[in-house]
């Protein structure tokens, strides 16, 4: 009977925004900050009632959830990571670079979830992918990359270029 308990500790349910409950490894959720301290409050207790995530949807929940699974031995992150300088440089592991291969509308989404569930790790990659996308690019490039239209005239662009010069790379 003890056995049984333990095994019922170990899973989870999330309910995801459109009304799906996923049942997920408990480890495998706790890489999320949010559902790890959600899951404390509840005093450590398993519960069979499903956790709501009410600002990711299933298919965003999945793709998070898939890439918590890979990446759920990884040491916990810490407090010091921010000072780490490897972690300043937009190299991504290449298990991390084919998981961001995903449209630009589901990469966002990524990025969205990773912050609202506070999984740091996730969001630097999100956010690396985002960064490499745009390294070395002119602005006319990055705004056919991400669709953005340009609201500056071209006499408004000179001025700007003019006042920024000494940013530009020589």
């Amino acid at each position: 009977m003890a056995s049984a308990s333990t095994d019922a500790a170990k899973v989870i349910k999330v309910t995801t925004s459109d009304g799906i409950d996923i049942t997920v490894d408990r480890q495998v959720a706790e890489r999320s900050i949010l559902i790890k301290n959600l899951l404390e409050d509840l005093g450590g207790e398993s519960t069979d009632e499903p956790i709501p995530i009410p600002n990711v949807n299933e298919a965003v929940m999945k793709k998070v959830l898939e890439w918590c699974e890979h990446h759920k031995a990884d040491p916990p992150a810490s407090q010091d990571d921010d000072s780490d300088s490897r972690k300043k440089s937009t190299d991504i592991e290449e298990w991390d670079q084919k998981f961001m291969q995903v449209d630009q509308e589901m990469l966002f989404e990524i990025i969205l979830a990773a912050n609202y569930l506070d999984i740091k790790a996730l969001l630097d990659v999100g956010c690396k992918t985002v960064a490499n996308m745009i390294k070395g690019k002119s602005p006319d490039e990055i705004r056919k990359t991400f669709n953005i239209q340009n609201d500056f005239t071209p006499e408004e662009e000179d001025q700007i270029r003019r006042e920024n010069e000494w940013a530009e790379d020589r």
